[in-house]
């Protein structure tokens, strides 16, 4: 096991990853901004190093900056969090490079899974279900690219194949818009991703986001955790996520995660990572694999009583997982808010000093956060403070105690998101289950672009 593991990361996911190596025994080393100096997880580290100002260009994602705060502290592994340089394959391979282990991938399984065109033909080649599209990246030949449309079926989604988070995407409902389209998609992928590459798939209608949790260690092992369900977003950002996914049967489940497990011995996957899927008609259809911890793995850790970061940074210590998939059981029901400080219906971010901090408890209630009272959120970085996550022995269950929880929560000084929540926690539709990826921005009366 390693005796000092340097943390790149910031907020919430920084302060979680060093609760879990405290655990473990191991000394921590926060690395932080100029802005995030009086931060609690960086008072809390072990020892602490400033690697640059507040914009996160010249200090989180300053790669020899990160590198060089291992070096002068003598830590043995990096963990990266979400974010960032997380899902950076050079990142990873300079982290090997320097003599330190990086806590996640290896740098040529990130750019694998990465690139959206060679993660598809992986997961092809896995038994992976995946959306009906185009066979690799659009040739530059228009015929083809008509050609392909037509096999597979307006409305299609032109995508970028390095993009991410929702960027580099274009849904065209007419032959008439596709070239034009596709050439649009191309000349933003380039400017954005420096990779001018697209591909063609078939847009779903009403399609729901179910993401497998699976862990993969060194030794051939790997296992699925179970499924989320992340529909609930805005602008393909996730507000909430639950976990197990209402309505998806066990038999469902568990053909679905064996084959991501089976992917994941095929690719000689390393550590945590999410198989992202498109749920229609009850059928699944691959779209991305997360290299990294995600957001919302909090709820998987609710339903199965295994610790993500833990097994993280054993896994990068090369133990075996310890357990198989038989010694996995679900039981209860998670639902994970994101709490962000921004405008609960127009979205604006609202930085500022938090002049009052008081978070909910209780039996099943978790929170995650890395604010407190007189905490200044500054306005450089992502604006969730807090991630609140309810659990009950049912999905019902479950929303009560989250709707008590959020009732019970007091954020002053700023304005967050709770009062989104709470509608949601009283929605019809959210309390039916089952809601598709654009419900909310329904609800909202919000463009998805």
């Amino acid at each position: 096991m390693f005796e000092k593991v340097l943390i790149a990361n910031r907020g919430e996911i920084a302060l979680r990853i060093q609760r879990a190596c405290r655990e473990l025994g191991i000394k921590t080393v926060a690395v932080h901004s100029e802005a995030d100096r009086e931060a609690k997880y960086v008072k809390l580290a072990d020892e602490s190093v400033c690697i640059g100002p507040a914009p996160s260009g010249q200090s989180y994602l300053n790669i020899p900056a990160v590198i060089s705060a291992a070096e002068v502290t003598d830590a043995q592994a990096i963990h990266p969090g979400y974010g960032f340089l997380s899902e950076n394959a050079d990142f990873a391979e300079r982290v090997e490079q320097s003599g330190f282990v990086f806590i996640g991938p290896r740098a040529e399984t990130i750019r694998l899974m990465g690139d959206k065109v060679s993660a598809k033909d992986a997961m092809r080649k896995a038994g992976v279900p995946c959306v009906p599209g185009s066979e690799g990246a659009l040739p530059d030949d228009p015929e083809i690219i008509i050609k392909t449309a037509k096999d597979i079926g307006y409305p299609v989604i032109i995508k970028a194949a390095g993009g991410g988070g929702g960027r580099g995407m274009r849904v065209v409902h007419t032959e008439a818009a596709l070239l034009a389209s596709v050439n649009m998609t191309k000349a933003e992928a380039g400017a954005a991703f420096g990779n001018p590459m697209v591909y063609m798939e078939k847009f779903l209608e009403q399609p729901r986001h179910i993401e497998i949790q699976v862990l993969s260690d060194q030794h051939g092992n790997s296992v699925y955790l179970g499924e989320r369900d992340c529909s609930m977003q805005r602008r393909h950002q996730k507000v909430l996520e639950e976990a197990p996914a209402p309505g998806i049967s066990t038999r469902l489940r568990d053909k679905i995660g064996q084959r991501c497990a089976d992917a994941c011995k095929r690719i000689n996957y390393r550590g945590a990572g999410t198989f992202e899927f498109l749920y229609e008609n009850n059928e699944f259809y691959f779209i991305e694999m997360n290299t990294r911890v995600q957001v919302e793995h909090p709820v998987t850790e609710m339903i199965t009583g295994i610790d993500i970061v833990q097994q993280q940074i054993r896994i990068a210590a090369g133990e075996k997982l310890p357990f198989r998939q038989k010694d996995i059981e679900f039981h209860g029901h998670a639902i994970e808010c994101r709490i962000n400080a921004e405008d609960p219906f127009n979205f604006v971010p609202s930085p500022g000093r938090i002049t009052t901090f008081h978070m909910p408890g209780g039996p099943g209630i978790r929170v995650d956060t890395h604010a407190y009272q007189n905490y200044m959120v500054p306005p450089h970085y992502d604006s969730m403070i807090c991630k609140l996550i309810a659990y009950g022995d049912t999905r019902e269950q479950a929303i009560a105690k989250m709707r008590i929880a959020l009732s019970e929560m007091v954020v002053e000084g700023i304005k967050t998101n709770v009062p989104l929540h709470s509608e949601l926690m009283a929605d019809a539709a959210f309390h039916q289950g089952g809601t598709s990826i654009h419900y909310l921005e329904q609800k909202l009366g919000i463009s998805s672009k």
